[in-house]
Parts: structure tokens; sequence; C-alpha cells
């Protein structure tokens, strides 16, 4: 279906105060390491393990992980220590598991290179991210541009074929009404009112057309048809 249009009118139209690093009964690997100041340059580990430390930023970052956007502030003592009881099992076993060898599988040796390419692709992303972050003024010319609250008043006549459209754009030239012609030839609701669509903005038609009305100044109609999904 091919459809053209004319124009009418334009208008404007921390948990950083208290730090929970209870571990887990039973575990005699691990030495839990108390706060310290806020003001320390470097945040001590949270635990030790085996003579292995668990960082502050390691656990903050496993706890973001977990939580999926929930705020931190959301999490309990005890949902704080559970997690950090995960985070001692886990060195525990990492531990056993490089005793074993097990670094040197080749599954567990791909896993690890694919781990590492994606952390490391995912930090390039947000170094770019921040690197690249719009002025206010971008955003707001990109929101005026995406939020275009200009009414246009337009007519139009929806026909099967770009033949057929072109004989009624030549007719109209030729002196014909386009309403006259559009309650015709038009094969939509709007031929009872010569094709009038009334007022709209371009966000509310398919892109095409919008695109068109806002070409067209005031009286004019398209010199080519307008293909749509809908004509």
């Amino acid at each position: 279906m091919t459809q053209f249009l004319s124009a009418q009118w334009t208008r404007a139209s921390t948990v950083a105060a208290i730090t929970i690093l209870l571990a887990a009964c039973g575990k005699g690997q691990q030495a839990v390491v108390a706060p310290t100041a806020a003001d320390k340059p470097a945040a001590p580990p949270v635990a030790i393990v085996d003579g292995t430390p668990i960082s502050r930023e390691a656990y903050d970052d496993y706890l973001k992980g977990l939580l999926r956007g929930k705020p931190a502030s959301d999490v309990t003592a005890d949902e704080k220590n559970q997690v950090l009881d995960q985070m001692i099992n886990m060195q525990l076993i990492a531990a056993q598991a490089e005793k074993d060898g097990l670094e040197k599988d080749p599954d567990v040796a791909t896993r690890v290179a694919l781990l590492r390419t994606q952390i490391l692709a995912d930090a390039a992303a947000q170094k770019y991210v921040k690197s690249n972050e719009p002025s206010d003024q971008e955003l707001h010319a990109a929101y005026d541009a995406a939020t275009d609250k200009t009414e246009y008043h337009a007519s139009h006549i929806l026909v099967p074929t770009k033949e057929k459209a072109d004989q009624l754009i030549k007719k109209i030239k030729g002196g014909a009404k386009f309403e006259d012609v559009a309650k015709v030839e038009s094969t939509d609701n709007s031929k009872a009112n010569g094709g009038d669509l009334g007022w709209f903005t371009t966000a509310r038609m398919v892109k095409p057309f919008g695109d068109a009305v806002k070409g067209l100044k005031k009286g004019e109609i398209t010199t080519d048809p307008v293909q749509t999904q809908y004509g």
C-alpha cells in the first residue's frame, strides 16, 4: 500500500560505620581481622585463610554481584556474615584445587581464560563509557529530539500501489481538490473526512510518514508517494 499526504498546519506544542567480620564456627584455618577507621588509606583484609588474605575490595565486589542492584543498606548483619563464610569456603576449596593441579586441566584453563577475557572486556567498556560521558547540553539535545512535541495537521490518501499514488498526485497537481480525491480514492477510514488525520505528533506516526510530514510546508503535498507498512 502507498500513501501521500498534504500538510496543513504546524504548532509547537556504607555500611561504612560498622563492618561485620564474623567467621563461621569450626574453621580453624582463618583469622578474622577487625575493621579500621574509615579514614585509613587502605582497608585491611576481611579475613585471612591459610595465609591468603580476602581483601575488603574483593568482599565488596562479591557482595555487589550477589545483590544484583539491591542497595547494600538492605543487607542484614547475618547476611553479610553468610557472604563472608561463602568467600572463606571458596578460598579453601580453591586452595585445594591448586594443590591438586586443577588449574592445569585444559577445561579449567579454558574457562579461566574466558572469564579473564570477559572481565577485561567489561572493564574496557566501562572505561569507554566514563571517558565519553555526554555533556548536559548533549543530553538535553537528545531528549528534545526524542520528545518532539510539535503537532502537525495533515491529510493523506491511502492507495494500493505506487502507480496509483503517482496518478493521483498528478491529478491533484492538475487542479483536483485533495479532499475530493481522498473521498473517492483513499482506502482507509479517513476518506470520509477527505483524508484529514487531525492534529498529531510525529511520535504517533511511523517514521517514514512522520519524516515526510516534517519536510512539508503549509499547503504542500508530497511530490513522491510515501511507503509505510500500512500503505
